[in-house]
């Protein structure tokens, strides 16, 4: 019987017992659905289906169960399969969670942004602030003095500066900055990578536009905070202006050390020259100082700074800015760095005048120029003089500080030397400090008696005097007997002096220095007389001034007019002092007197050869000040010499050391100037007395005529009786 056949050619199981009829319905492997975690099925294996009478030999179409295959390749084939089946499903897997990852990531990152940028005020409000206004300080020639304000510098175009010069702040700080959109994932990777590997921070990912917002906008604070905000303010940045426009604002921005903020600030600090003049070489330095303007400033580190700024010109090679011939070249080129700027005296003057600003002009929101009254020539011929003096001999003479002041006829600042250093000290002792002028005071106490009636060729007598406690005694301790008045004020003598406050008295001296300029408090008793009420050098200078040029009082100032950066005139001076103060005949005897301090008194030291002039030493008390004072007919100069803490000095008196610093000063400034006469003298004799006496000698006293023990008759008043002689002769004891 045919197996499994029908009349309608189908082939139907056999369910019951026979030969090879029974139906194997167990599940084999082949059966079993395959594993989803092992990609596609094994493929299937054909197993014999086992006979009814248990030999194992299959059923149905007849063939033997003895043709069976060796299973190893089909294995190994199967392993290989399912290996490659297993690394795409981890492929995708990867790509899957890698990308739900990247999803959350910048939903977390997102969120972050909102959250920080949430701080910052409102778009409509986001502008970049007004750069800070910058105050040029000239000379009376033009020639810039100082710069002053925020910045140290002017703003300055791109298109001003020299191309190489944004060129190496771009090759040494921001590569990709004409490429990136603020921010620079290629360079914050890289930053990354270098830091991981060097296991501590020495790369920073920030572009030029985000180290602009933080400038401008945000705390130098390291917090993730202000980094997500600063990269929230750069993208407004890049969106709101050009490339050129952001590079042009962080180029007059940036701090570049030493208090200057902008590149042409730094250029003038470090170089001496505006931005615009840099070479290749410079610019390469002032690049270099963006990482760490301390570390690289040229001035305090000048190794450092050479090396700065060659890997900035390797960088410029490197972006195709310069080529390699170039950057040797300007290797090789010695840098000359300014390191006078931070210890001019000019710094003085350019603080002085921050101080002046606002009681002319109010509050400064735009950039200015103060056209100043001083000369830039006498001021260093001022400098060096108290320099050289105080390097030379200040140690000896226990004297550190000093200061100078020059003024013209109508009070004019030709010239003013706060101190020894501008970059040690900034106290501008010229303008500030107030000290005691010693006998440099005693003009004043000379010009009152004068103009109560005493005259010059007065005679009266040097002797020890007593008033109630206070004897003053003479810086000889000796006495000279009988003196004229021009003796007794040439020879400084302290007794004298006295006598004329006591006889004039302390309020007369007091409005009389009050007319001629001296602002500062004054006590109203007879030491007085000793110059022991205090003064500035500027203020005691300016009252000098009248003697010089005809008796009229000055104000002093060092302020001519005050534009606008495109010409508008804000201020402009026209006013003049209190008017005239010293008639001419009193005038004329102050002059006469005040000429024969430099002819045979105590300053003869400060003698100008074939020029009149005037002045007066002072030595306060203890030694701590030392002062001379003088003019001609075209300038009058102060110079003070002591110490900051006002301890003594080694015995240092106006008619050395300051009386030489004077000299020098004056002669230079007066060289190739007409000889102008003082007011007043050429009109009147001078009386020479002794002209070879020392300064600390006493005079040889002269007998009266007809009196051989040396006593003076009592003076007569050949006016008519009743004038001032006669109340001389009273307290004098003629």
């Amino acid at each position: 019987m045919a197996r499994g056949s029908s009349s309608d050619g189908r082939r139907e199981p056999r369910m019951g017992p026979g030969n090879g009829g029974m139906l194997d319905m167990r599940l084999t492997p082949d059966d079993r659905p395959s594993d989803p975690g092992r990609g596609k099925p094994a493929p299937k294996r054909k197993r014999p289906a086992k006979s009814g009478n248990g030999n194992g030999k299959g059923s149905g179409s007849g063939s033997g169960g003895n043709d069976r295959r060796p299973r190893g390749g089909k294995r190994k084939t199967a392993r290989k399969t399912r290996a490659r089946g297993g690394l795409a499903r981890g492929l995708r897997r990867l790509v899957y969670w890698g990308f739900v990852l990247c999803l959350w990531g910048g939903i977390g990152l997102a969120g972050v942004l909102v959250y920080y940028a949430a701080y910052l005020p409102p778009t409509s409000e986001w502008k970049v602030p007004k750069r800070p206004p910058n105050v040029r300080i000239v000379a009376a020639d033009g020639t810039l003095m100082a710069n002053r304000g925020d910045t140290g510098g002017e703003a300055v175009r791109l298109e001003q500066l020299p191309p190489y010069l944004p060129e190496a702040v771009i090759a040494i700080e921001d590569r990709r900055f004409k490429s990136h959109f603020g921010l620079d994932p290629l360079g914050l990777g890289r930053a990354v990578i270098t830091n991981l590997t060097r296991g501590r921070l020495v790369q920073g990912g920030s572009t030029l536009t985000q180290q602009l917002a933080k400038n401008l906008f945000l705390e130098p604070d390291r917090t993730l905070r202000r980094k997500v905000q600063e990269a929230v303010l750069a993208l407004w940045l890049e969106a709101e202006y050009t490339k050129d426009e952001i590079l042009e604002i962080y180029l007059n921005r940036v701090y570049l050390g030493a208090g200057a903020y902008g590149i042409d600030a730094a250029s003038r600090r470090y170089f001496g020259k505006p931005a615009r003049m840099l070479t290749l070489a410079e610019a390469a330095t002032i690049a270099g100082l963006l990482k760490a303007p301390s570390r690289y400033a040229p001035t305090s580190n000048p190794e450092l700074a050479t090396e700065r700024a060659k890997l900035v010109l390797g960088a410029m090679v490197e972006e195709g800015f310069i080529t390699q011939g170039q950057a040797l070249a300007a290797f090789a080129e010695p840098l000359k760095v300014v390191t006078h700027h931070t210890s001019a005296s000019e710094n003085y003057v350019a603080d002085w005048v921050m101080e002046l600003l606002p009681s002319y002009v109010g509050a400064i929101d735009q950039d200015i120029i103060v056209d100043t009254t001083v000369d830039l020539g006498m001021q260093i011929v001022a400098e060096d003089a108290l320099r050289r003096a105080l390097d030379t001999e200040g140690g000896k003479r226990g004297v550190s500080q000093g200061a100078v002041v020059t003024l013209d006829t109508a009070g004019a600042v030709k010239a003013l030397v706060g101190g020894r250093d501008y970059g040690k000290s900034q106290f501008n002792r010229a303008v500030n400090a107030h000290r005691q002028p010693g006998s440099a005071f005693k003009p004043f106490v000379y010009l009152a008696a004068l103009e109560k009636g005493l005259t010059p060729n007065l005679v009266l007598v040097d002797e020890p005097v007593k008033f109630g406690k206070w004897s003053p005694k003479n810086y000889s301790k000796s006495y000279r007997g009988a003196v004229t008045m021009t003796q007794a004020l040439s020879l400084s003598l302290n007794t004298i002096a006295a006598k004329l406050a006591n006889e004039v008295g302390p309020k007369a001296i007091i409005r009389t220095a009050r007319k001629l300029g001296i602002t500062s408090p004054i006590q109203p008793n007879l030491s007085i007389a000793l110059g022991t009420s205090e003064v500035t050098p500027l203020e005691i200078t300016a009252a000098f001034v009248p003697f010089s040029n005809g008796g009229y009082a000055v104000v002093p100032h060092v302020i001519r007019q005050i534009r606008t950066a495109d010409g508008t005139v804000l201020y402009a001076r026209k006013g003049d002092g209190a008017g005239k103060v010293i008639d001419f005949a009193t005038l004329a005897d102050m002059n006469m007197m005040m000429a024969e301090t430099l002819s045979t008194g105590t300053g003869k030291a400060a003698n100008l050869k074939g020029r009149p002039a005037g002045g007066k030493t002072g030595t306060s008390q203890d030694f701590r000040d030392g002062w001379f004072i003088g003019y001609t007919g075209t300038l009058t100069t102060a110079v003070w010499l002591g110490n900051d803490d006002n301890s003594p000095t080694k015995r240092a008196t106006g008619g050395s050391l300051p009386a030489k610093i004077w000299k020098d000063v004056m002669e230079a400034d007066h060289q190739g100037l007409p000889v102008a006469s003082l007011p007043g003298v050429s009109d009147r004799p001078v009386q020479v007395a002794e002209p070879d006496a020392p300064e600390d000698m006493p005079m040889r006293e002269i007998p009266a005529e007809g009196d051989p023990a040396g006593r003076l008759p009592p003076m007569r008043d050949t006016t008519g009786g009743g004038g001032p002689l006669d109340l001389i002769n009273r307290i004098f004891g003629g």
